[in-house]
């Protein structure tokens, strides 16, 4: 009896494990999420509230000689001008594959993306971020991706959704 009890309270102790890894999972993915829906709308705020005050953020990448370059920014000025900044056609980043480690405080999030302006595919890559817990809640301090148009294996169903 007494090892039927230790089972059952291990597995409800397991569930309850599982369960606060998801959530909390899901809390760092969901600020990736509003970045990426700020940039859909063409709202800097948006893209905004998704980061920490200083921010780092690089695009690893080749250049026309087929050279790998490293392009480093220290501000979002940039990101929020042109997010903010009416263009033609929305912005959409598409992502999949999608990663989360996390320790404590401190989250990493690994997926694949493809970046598209309205419905014609501009690049494709991976995002690299890291998040902070902090009074705000989860947010990104770190974003490093990288950039290419050639083998990219993008999903048909996101493919499909651009056509």
């Amino acid at each position: 009896m007494r090892s039927i009890i230790l089972i059952v309270c291990l597995i409800i102790t397991a569930s309850h494990s599982d369960a606060q890894h998801t959530q909390e999972d899901k809390a760092v993915v969901d600020v990736v999420r509003l970045l990426f829906k700020g940039m859909l709308q063409g709202d800097s705020a948006m893209v905004r509230a998704a980061f920490e005050d200083d921010v780092t953020m690089a695009t690893a990448q080749r250049d026309l000689k087929g050279n790998s370059v490293l392009i480093r920014e220290t501000s979002l000025d940039g990101v929020l001008k042109a997010v903010g900044t009416p263009h033609p056609d929305p912005w959409s980043e598409e992502i999949w594959d999608i990663k989360v480690e996390r320790d404590g405080d401190f989250a990493q999030v690994w997926c694949s993306y493809a970046f598209y302006r309205g419905n014609t595919f501009s690049h494709c890559g991976v995002d690299a971020f890291h998040l902070y817990r902090g009074k705000k809640g989860w947010r990104i301090f770190h974003l490093t991706d990288t950039r290419r148009k050639d083998g990219c294996q993008i999903p048909e169903e996101i493919q499909r959704k651009h056509q």
